[in-house]
């Protein structure tokens, strides 16, 4: 589970769209969840999804640095993830799109010839 918070290295397609479609949907689930706690005014309810919200949101961009080293692109385009839904769901599925380089890279060994999903 602590490689899901690792930004170092690459990361299939595979693998990337599994952990965003999980991500993604908690984040849809949280966001529903936390309209409601606030709606009821029930902030132990709003803080507990507010906070699952937020660290799925780090989960999601961590796993799109992995996903762009693995097309060799820098951390720093990760970025253009950050501008509101739902825009950067275009460049989520970009992600899941894109090719990864063959081989090794500056980033690390091909992923797709040590990962198992």
């Amino acid at each position: 589970m602590i490689a899901v918070l690792n930004p170092n290295g690459r990361i299939t397609r595979r693998k990337y769209l599994t952990l965003f479609l999980i991500f993604y949907s908690t984040n849809v689930i949280s966001l529903i969840q936390l309209f409601y706690a606030y709606k009821l005014q029930d902030w132990i309810a709003f803080a507990i999804f507010g906070t699952i919200l937020i660290s799925t949101i780090v989960m999601l961009l961590v796993q799109a640095i992995r996903r762009l080293h693995d097309i060799g692109l820098d951390y720093k385009y990760v970025i253009y993830l950050i501008i509101p839904p739902p825009l950067n769901f275009i460049g989520f599925i970009w992600l899941a799109l894109k090719p990864g380089q063959d081989g090794e890279n500056a980033y690390g060994p091909d992923p797709r010839k040590t990962d198992i999903l």
